[in-house]
């Protein structure tokens, strides 16, 4: 992943008009980003990690399904993490070599309550306001409304300093308020934003539950906030595609950040790899 795909190799896809409105009113929407089949095998794959699991406190949501280390979970969660065309958006913000952060499904069952605002960086405590640290993508796999807890987002708020984020805290950190806009797109879309944007799962008040995937993605240079190293099996990685490898941290950010006693993490996926610290005759416990 060298952050530069050129817009001029992604057919029908300009990255610029998507770029300025995130730095303008701080989030852009991308429609068709799944087709009809690309929306059926998502549903399909996800089938059989739904029906169990709920939220365990009221961020995640006690009525809320989520699905973490999706990439690794098949393989058209793998071709939507290192899309071309997002890959070309986010490379207007974020370092060369840049990472997959998070990845997680996530369905919200009627009746859950909005997820209180928040910003998806702030666990990077560099003082605002600021550029982004990260950037993220929410997925429509069932289409957005206000009424089925469609995200909320507050305009502008990614630039905000510390100050008029303690200040909406103090008024109302939980929920829409007249400060919001509901986030509405059709299935197969996606919004993409920067770690800065102040933003919330809305409440669903509909007799449907609404499924969405979201794909966070942070500086080389910063912390992941799942591990994939090892979440996902080795073998399973060697798998993947170049691009994703790089994206799991299988790759170098200049001049070393990465490297594995001195040589390309890449390496490591060859077959009969061993790791170069092993224990020699005579060693003890």
């Amino acid at each position: 992943m060298d952050g530069s795909t050129p817009a001029a190799t992604i057919a029908g896809f300009d990255p610029a008009p998507h770029i300025a409105q995130m730095n303008d009113r701080g989030w852009t929407i991308i429609e068709n980003f799944l087709d009809d089949a690309r929306l059926e095998a998502f549903r399909a794959a996800i089938a059989p990690h739904l029906g169990g699991l709920r939220g365990r406190n009221p961020f995640e949501g006690r009525t809320t399904e989520r699905v973490y280390t999706l990439v690794g979970r098949g393989r058209v969660f793998e071709d939507l993490s290192c899309d071309p065309r997002l890959m070309a958006v986010l490379s207007g913000f974020l370092k060369p070599n840049f990472l997959l952060s998070a990845s997680h499904a996530i369905r919200i069952l009627p009746g859950e309550a909005a997820q209180a605002l928040h910003t998806d960086d702030s666990f990077y405590l560099v003082p605002r306001p600021r550029p982004p640290l990260g950037i993220s993508v929410i997925g429509a796999i069932d289409a957005f409304t206000a009424e089925n807890g469609g995200t909320v987002m507050i305009p502008g708020s990614h630039r905000w300093g510390a100050n008029e984020l303690a200040a909406v805290r103090e008024r109302r950190m939980g929920g829409s308020s007249a400060e919001t806009t509901p986030l509405e797109m059709p299935a197969g879309a996606i919004a993409v934003f920067p770690g800065t944007l102040v933003h919330g799962a809305g409440a669903n008040r509909s007799n449907t539950a609404r499924l969405a995937f979201t794909s966070q993605y942070c500086e080389p240079w910063l912390r992941t906030q799942e591990n994939f190293y090892l979440a996902i099996p080795r073998e399973r990685v060697r798998a993947m595609a170049p691009a994703l490898q790089s994206l799991l941290g299988y790759s170098i950010t200049p001049p070393f950040l990465g490297m594995v006693s001195a040589s390309h993490p890449s390496k490591t996926l060859d077959e009969g790899w061993t790791p170069p610290i092993t224990r020699t005759p005579g060693d003890e416990d």
